[in-house]
């Protein structure tokens, strides 16, 4: 992905991941374009990045979904990257009955948003000459945790249709990137003073170094294990992660 003279829409950019990618791109002279539900956040993050533009927006409202886009297209005619961050991550219960408002809105949010936002984007995208869609996942679509096992089921879904969406677009001029994020000190989960997660300021910059060479996936060094582990000796990694994990919580 080039990493300047792009018009970038970012949703979830308000806040944790998706404002510090809005931040270091807008730095490098993208225009960028932030949308949020909550107007504070989206405000707070305009005021420090002048020239940075936000859009209110319920990624599972598919008519607002679609009426935003047809927005933004007529108003950044040469918009040409998408980047789907907007997420939730709740625990769960996987051993019992899941709460249906959780199982709901964890599904439409992480995973039906994205690839609605992308499908109603995606012919606007194949006109530009360089276009790039990127979907944030995480390490746990490939080790589950099972505290939020709807969310890590969410992630694995999302690996999953970026790689037949890459398929798909491979003889057209947008790239789809999945950005796989290990664990980082944002609000997802109260992480943000966990000391044992990675600084979301190193996570920033170490994944913008991977943007300039990815083809496929973006990973920083720590989540490779994570990336790694699929296989058929898998079932033991993901014990050892989830014990680890227990374990954590539990001090």
């Amino acid at each position: 992905m080039k990493l300047t003279g792009n018009t970038i829409f970012i949703t979830g950019g308000g806040s944790g991941i998706g404002r510090g990618l809005a931040e270091a791109l807008h730095r490098r002279g993208n225009k960028v374009i932030i949308s949020g539900r909550r107007k504070q956040n989206l405000r707070e993050t305009l005021d420090a990045n002048p020239g940075m533009d936000s859009v209110v927006l319920d990624v599972n409202d598919p008519q607002q979904v679609k009426q935003t886009v047809d927005d933004l297209i007529r108003k950044y005619p040469s918009l040409n990257v998408v980047i789907n961050n907007a997420g939730i991550m709740l625990a769960d219960v996987a051993e019992g009955e899941i709460n249906d408002e959780l199982l709901v809105s964890t599904v439409s949010t992480n995973l039906l948003a994205p690839i609605r936002i992308t499908s109603a984007f995606v012919d606007h995208l194949k006109k530009q000459p360089d276009a790039t869609v990127a979907y944030v996942s995480s390490v746990v679509a490939f080790v589950p945790l099972a505290i939020t096992a709807v969310y890590s089921a969410t992630k694995a879904a999302i690996h999953s249709y970026a790689m037949s969406q890459r398929y798909k677009l491979r003889n057209s001029s947008v790239e789809v990137l999945e950005i796989a994020p290990p664990w980082v000190r944002t609000d997802l989960m109260n992480s943000r003073e966990e000391e044992r997660a990675m600084p979301l300021d190193d996570f920033i910059a170490q994944t913008m170094k991977a943007l300039e060479t990815a083809t496929t996936e973006v990973l920083v060094e720590v989540a490779k294990p994570q990336r790694n582990n699929p296989g058929p000796k898998e079932h033991g990694f993901v014990n050892q992660f989830n014990d680890m994990f227990v374990a954590a919580l539990e001090k």
